[in-house]
């Protein structure tokens, strides 16, 4: 078994799981974590920040993070040669980036700030640690985040907003 991480290295990641319980959305994550795998899965994930109108990652990228947003929304959009088409808006208390972190294919959309936004990371590397240390925990947040890729496919508007 691990050691514990010391108290100054792990997150506080309060704001993220209040957003989560606190979310609406029809895609919107169920807590998928008591409070003790909350603070392993800290050691896993970086904070990071946009301001409004950043690309978090774009069209064809093949990067597979998957990042939970904390606050902020986020401008789902699918470019072509003719245009850009919003497919969606992601809000608090779900996840971007579900589609190429299952999938390991390049993604599908274009996903940007549409206000400043605080988000959460949790890279592939770093989920297959998180695997093979805490596989409970990875086991949670992989379901968790399968159910809201099973809700947007769902739903016809939102099925092409899988990122």
């Amino acid at each position: 078994m691990n050691a514990p991480l010391p108290t100054s290295i792990k997150l506080d990641l309060q704001g993220l799981i209040n957003a989560i319980v606190q979310a609406s959305a029809e895609d919107s994550m169920s807590n998928p974590l008591s409070a003790a795998q909350w603070e392993m899965l800290s050691a896993y994930i970086q904070p990071m920040t946009l301001a409004a109108g950043q690309t978090l990652f774009a069209q064809g990228s093949s990067e597979r993070t998957l990042y939970f947003v904390e606050s902020g929304s986020l401008s789902v959009h699918y470019e072509d040669e003719k245009s850009r088409v919003r497919l969606a808006i992601v809000t608090a208390g779900s996840v971007v980036g579900e589609g190429a972190f299952f999938s390991h294919r390049t993604r599908s959309a274009t996903v940007q700030a549409t206000v400043a936004s605080k988000l959460w990371s949790l890279t592939a590397m770093r989920f297959t640690e998180l695997s093979n240390r805490q596989p409970a925990v990875a086991l949670n947040v992989a379901m968790a985040a399968g159910a809201v890729l099973a809700k947007r496919m769902t739903n016809r508007r939102r099925r092409i907003a899988t990122t």
